[in-house]
């Protein structure tokens, strides 16, 4: 009984250690949010541009 108690401790240390490491929120997560941001913020502006164009040319579907 006691091994089983030893691996069931260690296991939720193992567990609460990995837990922890993924919510650190080093400098490549922050560039990679800021990379999303600015491919967001392109597809968004591309998505105007084709809206603004298919308003000026009288399109039936604005939709892009």
């Amino acid at each position: 009984m006691s091994i089983l108690k030893n691996v069931t401790h260690y296991m939720l240390i193992g567990i609460t250690a990995l837990s922890l490491a993924a919510c650190n929120d080093g400098k490549a997560e922050r560039a990679g949010e800021k990379i999303d941001e600015a491919v967001q913020d392109a597809g968004n502006a591309v998505e105007d541009a084709c809206e603004e164009v298919k308003e000026k040319a009288n399109a039936e579907d604005t939709d892009c």
